[in-house]
């Protein structure tokens, strides 16, 4: 299951931004992962850790998610100079918009059948 599975479930998780319910959804796709391998029904009441200890297994795509999420936000931070994925990963994106609604430019305000009625 490592070597079919997991790569395919790990693609791109290093730019991932990992919530709560994400890491829910995650564990409950290696349980069902396991429950098929060993193929015991999802109504048979059996515990998760019953499951993971007839397998021999332990829960590790998580962690390994965590930790290739770390050593990549580890690689973007050490790079020298101003890069988009830095500044997206920081949360600093360059420039600023003012709030509200855009302002009328002359072009609108010349027009005289989009301006308001007088």
């Amino acid at each position: 299951m490592k070597a079919l599975v997991w790569p395919v479930a790990m693609y791109g998780c290093d730019s991932w931004t990992f919530k709560k319910d994400d890491e829910k959804r995650i564990s409950a796709f290696v349980m069902k992962c396991l429950r098929q391998v060993l193929r015991i029904s999802w109504t048979a009441k059996r515990t998760k850790e019953w499951v993971l200890e007839t397998a021999g297994v332990s829960r590790s795509l998580l962690a390994s998610l965590t930790e290739m999420k770390m050593a990549y936000y580890g690689h973007i931070l050490r790079k020298k100079g101003d890069y988009l994925e830095k500044e997206l990963i920081q949360g600093t994106t360059p420039g600023s918009r003012t709030q509200g609604r855009p302002k009328m430019t002359s072009m609108e305000k010349d027009c005289s059948w989009c301006s308001p009625p007088s």
